[in-house]
């Protein structure tokens, strides 16, 4: 009954489903994303997504749940292998940092530090691999990709920059 409602295009029906399975579907993607906010947005896209996809829906390959439930698991996948995604959870508020529960040895003073100006000696493609890798917190296969440069060639670029640092920090 139901499944011809919404085949049917019936608002009231879209909005008996989403009653009926919103608890459930939130789980399933909050369990895969980890936050709230990211849960809420990808089961918001994913009713849109069911409601417009509704006509390839095949009661003959399995039940509607399951259907529906595949369709929100493989959004919220999609939204954490997401560009944004991954860029957005490298770069949290400071005040929501874990770093500042931590007390910092009293020996510690960063003003003497000063790698990040040792680096202006870097020659470009270096310094912009270490900027990446070190204070941007990518990995070196997103440098890979962002740079659009082979794996290969950001090890070596970042081998030899860390070479060149120990040298100066020496």
């Amino acid at each position: 009954m139901l499944v011809q409602r919404l085949r049917d295009r019936d608002d009231a029906a879209m909005t008996i489903f989403y009653d009926k399975y919103s608890a459930a579907l939130y789980g399933v993607i909050l369990r895969v994303v980890k936050t709230e906010e990211v849960a809420e947005d990808v089961l918001q896209e994913a009713m849109v997504k069911i409601w417009q996809s509704f006509p390839s829906y095949d009661a003959s390959k399995g039940r509607l749940f399951t259907w529906v439930m595949n369709v929100c698991r493989n959004l919220a996948i999609d939204k954490i292998r997401s560009r944004q995604y991954r860029v957005g959870n490298r770069t949290q508020p400071i005040e929501d940092s874990a770093v500042l529960r931590l007390a910092a040895e009293p020996s510690f003073r960063p003003e003497h530090i000063g790698l990040q100006d040792m680096t202006k000696q870097l020659n470009p493609d270096q310094r912009q691999i270490v900027d990446l890798l070190y204070f941007g917190g990518f990995t070196q296969s997103e440098v890979a990709e962002e740079l659009n440069l082979p794996l290969g060639t950001v090890k070596t670029r970042a081998r030899a920059a860390i070479k060149v640092l120990s040298k100066l920090i020496r």
